[in-house]
């Protein structure tokens, strides 16, 4: 009966998951490097690099079989420098620094808000880590931290290319709003859609509505047209969907006791 046992998995496939989270982490950490040396496009651009990366590891763990609790904790801590640190360090080089302009005080509510949403960031993270298994996986209960790190930075790259006429430090205090916004937006109560599926067991489990799949094609061929203020506008739409549905939900009147 021994030759009718599978071959042992080998062990190096552990690696390939990993490897997805270790380039997230770099493009992280270019980012923050880039946006130091005031290249923001290519630092807001790393970042969704980064979200690429985070989508593909935990897909590429499930589909081979490789998911383990290392793997888990590494992609946590790679995400909290990739869509905390990252975002919160660009928004501040391109344009929450200017504040400083009006004024001292200004200039250090500039770096505090930077900071919030970093702080927020790992707190949305925390929270999700302890939460898995236990929410409805249809759910992310407050914005995901990809989703808050791709407003912000859809927000740069729409104006740090230069097309539509304004810069970061004229725009210093409208980043000023979608930083906070983002970060309180990452730690409220608020549920958001996470395209993971019908939230049934076995095989239905990551089935999405035929609906959905229609949509792709049209964000896909809109993207095409212009990317970065297409990016800018499915960030913006999403982050005010939790708020409009919970909205929505509170008005509608209950329906009646039977």
């Amino acid at each position: 009966m021994e030759h009718d046992r599978p071959p042992p998995r080998s062990r190096g496939i552990y690696l390939l998951p990993n490897l997805f989270t270790t380039c997230g982490l770099f493009a992280g950490f270019y980012a923050i490097i880039a946006a130091a040396n005031s290249h923001f496009t290519a630092a807001a651009i790393a970042v969704f690099v980064a979200g690429l990366a985070d989508g593909v590891d935990g897909r590429v763990a499930r589909l081979t079989g490789t998911s383990s609790e290392f793997g888990v904790q590494y992609d946590s801590l790679a995400d909290l420098v990739s869509f905390g640190l990252a975002p919160a360090l660009v928004m501040y080089h391109w344009s929450l620094s200017a504040l400083k302009l009006d004024g001292g005080m200004l200039g250090r509510v500039g770096w505090a808000v930077a900071f919030l949403y970093a702080a927020c960031a790992a707190l949305r993270l925390a929270r999700f880590n302890t939460q898995v298994g236990i929410v409805d996986k249809r759910w992310f209960v407050g914005l995901a931290s990809p989703a808050a790190a791709g407003l912000m930075m859809s927000f740069v790259w729409a104006f740090a290319d230069g097309e539509l006429g304004w810069n970061g430090e004229e725009l210093r205090y409208v980043a000023l709003g979608v930083t906070l916004v983002a970060a309180l937006l990452m730690v409220s109560r608020i549920r958001y859609w996470s395209f993971k599926g019908s939230g049934e067991g076995g095989a239905r489990a990551d089935r999405v509505p035929f609906a959905v799949l229609l949509i792709v094609p049209v964000v896909i061929a809109l993207l095409v047209i212009d990317l970065p203020r297409v990016l800018l506008a499915v960030g913006v739409i999403y982050a005010l969907s939790g708020p409009v549905m919970a909205l929505w939900q509170r008005m509608r009147p209950s329906e009646p006791a039977v």
